[in-house]
């Protein structure tokens, strides 16, 4: 899903007092903490990445990685990303219903 500014804001403004729930440490980007992402937003939607200070990894590659899988990486700040994803679940759909209401 395309994310225009407004649906942006929306999310980045539901995700400032959100805690990261995948953290990614000094093992780097693997598929368990891949398919762990897409599990966490298949049950919440939006979700938080925090890239660990002992991580060799860069929040520019983690993203690059998170969108081939057809994620939304919504924000990066510093070693913190801000991931979106319509669930394919109907039952948790509860923030997408918000911000497919902002598309004008």
């Amino acid at each position: 899903m395309e994310l225009n500014g407004k649906q942006k804001r929306y999310l980045r403004s539901l995700a400032v007092t959100m805690k990261p729930i995948v953290q990614i440490g000094k093992a780097g980007l693997s598929n368990e903490i891949l398919t762990s992402i897409r599990t966490a937003c298949d049950a919440r939607e939006l979700i938080k990445v925090n890239i660990l200070q002992n991580s060799d990894e860069v929040a520019l590659d983690v993203a690059a990685a998170i969108e081939e899988m057809g994620l939304d990486v919504v924000q990066i700040i510093g070693r913190n990303l801000v991931v979106f994803k319509v669930s394919d679940k109907k039952e948790n759909r509860k923030i997408s219903v918000d911000v497919k209401a902002l598309v004008k």
